[in-house]
This record gives C-alpha cells, structure tokens and sequence, in this order.
C-alpha cells in the first residue's frame, strides 16, 4: 500500500489498520483515481473479518494490509473504537456501492465489471445504475477451494481492463483476489471487496430500516431476514469481537 501526502495516517484499532474516511471522502477517492492506474484494492472489514484476521491466515492479513483503502463496515466497530476515544466511522460496503453509483459525478460510461452474482443481478446493476460499459463473470462463490475457477477468474479481470470492479464473492475469497491482482501487476482500476453491495442496490436484498443501522442493529435484520446462512457469522463470529476488545485493552 502506497500513501500519498495527502492521505491522513491511518488508524490501528484491533490489528487493523484502517483509513479513517468518512463515505463522501471515500466515494471522492474512488472518483478522482485515475482510470488507467494500477490495480488496486478497497476493502471494508466488518466485525467478523476482524476477529478472522486476528486468528486466521497471514496471506488473508497481507491482503488487508496490501490494500489501496481499508475502511470499516461495522457500526459495531465504530462504537468500540468510540469507547476507547478512537474516531473510526463506520463506511459500509453496501453503502458505499449505492454512494459511488449514485454520485452525480460518476461516469456512467465507465468501465465498470461485476464479478460474481448471477445474471439476473447483474441485469438489474446495468438498469438500476443506467451503466453503458459494464461487463460480468459469474465466478463461483468457493474460489479457494478451485484454484483453477481462480485464476480464471484473474485473467478475465487482466483481459478486460474496468476502472470500478465490484468483487462480490464473499470474504476472504475477494480480498485474496484483489491481493493476488495488485501483485500480479497486469490489471487496472479498482477492485472493490463489497460482498452482497450490489445485491442491497439492486434489492436483491432487503436492507435494514435507517434507524436499526445507525444504533448498529443492522446486523439483528439481516439475522432475522436469512438466519439459516447467517446464524453462525452473527451468532458465533461476530460476537468474539467483544472478546478480542477485551483482550486488547486489558493486557
């Protein structure tokens, strides 16, 4: 990761080192990076990610630590880091993909690729966002466990040059993806680690009421609206993050 001097230092709080952005600052870095640059990566990390980071694999940690943004996607987070006088906003992915296409300043003719999702997601992205210039993959969601869909799923990033790529294959498979791009060096633009981002845009997804995000109980909705594919990530991961706080500053 490569700072400019007009990037404010970043933030560590948990074993992450966060950009502390708020959205609109975030949504004008993606705007104002030049088309043809570099690939690189912005990734947002809620609670879980953050509590697999502190206990998981160090190729995951580098692909955090290697990204062009780190931005935090908990208001659970945001809170804790609260407590301990830590100014961390909260800059959720699903938030961020409806800001960025919904800025007056975005150019619809952009380049701009889905990886992931199926058709129909993709469909709905092209209408909803009146997108002239996008283009899909329909990778599969368990790319670590195929290393062959993985690299195919590299060269078809490399092979079709985007200024925005929405990387929507779930965690840690995206951001290992990005990683494994910005080191290879043949892509450009910027590969956004957004999860279910365009699925909430497109209302694929239901999003929680306004007020349950901002008392950070978005996560209860999104319990309650698929419990049989979330109930381990809210139930079981997330909440260690109260562990790992404690941890941390009661050392």
């Amino acid at each position: 990761m490569t700072l400019t001097p007009n990037d404010p230092p970043r933030t560590r709080f948990l074993g992450v080192d966060y950009d502390p952005l708020e959205m609109d600052a975030v949504v004008s870095r993606l705007l104002e990076r030049p088309a043809e640059a570099p690939f690189a990566a912005l990734v947002t990390p809620n609670s879980a990610h953050v509590v697999r980071l502190a206990e998981g694999d160090p190729a995951i940690a580098r692909a955090y630590s290697q990204a062009w943004l780190c931005v935090n996607d908990s208001r659970v987070v945001h809170f804790l880091a609260k407590s301990r006088r830590v100014e961390l906003p909260a800059t959720p992915g699903a938030d961020l993909v409806i800001e960025l296409l919904g800025d007056p300043r975005f150019d619809r003719s952009s380049p701009v690729l889905l990886v992931g999702g199926d058709t129909e997601t993709f469909d709905a992205l092209v209408t909803k966002a009146c997108l002239t210039a996008a283009r899909h993959f329909e990778a599969p969601m368990r790319l670590l466990s195929d290393r062959l869909a993985f690299d195919q799923t590299v060269a078809f990033v490399e092979s079709n040059p985007s200024r925005y790529v929405f990387l929507a294959v779930g965690s840690p498979q995206q951001e290992l993806l990005a990683e494994d791009l910005r080191r290879r060096g043949e892509a450009t633009g910027v590969g956004l680690c957004i999860g279910a981002g365009v699925e909430f845009l497109t209302g694929r997804r239901k999003r929680a009421p306004a007020w349950l995000s901002r008392i950070g109980m978005e996560w209860l909705f999104r319990l309650a609206s698929e419990p049989r594919r979330l109930w381990r990530r809210y139930l079981v991961d997330s909440p260690r993050i109260l562990r790992l706080y404690l941890k941390e500053f009661t050392r």
